[in-house]
């Protein structure tokens, strides 16, 4: 895989909308981030090499709902960290809950399957989706994540992300230990 410089600031060349409005939005706070450009990324093994470059762990990012589709949720998880189902479901007292179509993601996060990020909650300005964190990301310094395509990344503090874009863009997180 290849990769661009590491940059500091937002892209010159064209973008999604999505990944537009994140860097408006970051810079509009004075988030400091790191940002890589590379070939689309499919899996998490695949960010292990993204994690190399920006020195950083990119997150999981878990688009689900319940069977209903009438509730929807974003849970982030270490990479490393298996997604069961069961104990999620018991931690949040629910239950009968699955990955989300894709036309939900893309109506609510501005994302698709592959490309999902706490940054698409920027969109979510109904407020939809619950954001689900696992406890040990709010213990990390740094936070990496996509913004809003999986051709690019980024690397930000994680008290940035808790305490300057969740805010700004209205989710609390609900943090639990998975």
């Amino acid at each position: 895989m290849t990769f661009s410089e590491i940059f500091t600031t937002a892209p010159v060349e064209e973008r999604s909308a999505l990944e537009k409005k994140v860097f408006q939005a970051l810079d509009k706070l004075s988030i400091k981030y790191e940002r890589v450009d590379h070939e689309a990324v499919s899996s998490m093994d695949e960010c292990v090499e993204v994690n190399k470059v920006l020195d950083v762990e990119i997150r999981k990012n878990i688009f689900l709902c319940n069977a209903k589709k009438t509730s929807f949720f974003l849970l982030v998880l270490p990479a490393n960290k298996s997604f069961d189902t069961k104990k999620f479901e018991q931690k949040l007292g629910l239950s009968h809950i699955s990955f989300a179509p894709s036309e939900y993601m893309e109506k609510y996060l501005g994302t698709t399957p592959g490309s999902a990020t706490v940054m698409g909650l920027i969109n979510d300005t109904d407020d939809y989706i619950q954001l689900i964190l696992d406890k040990e990301i709010t213990e990390s310094e740094y936070f990496g994540c996509n913004p809003g395509k999986n051709t690019s990344h980024i690397k930000i503090k994680t008290e940035d992300l808790l305490k300057k874009f969740l805010p700004y863009v209205k989710h609390r997180p609900k943090i639990i230990e998975l």
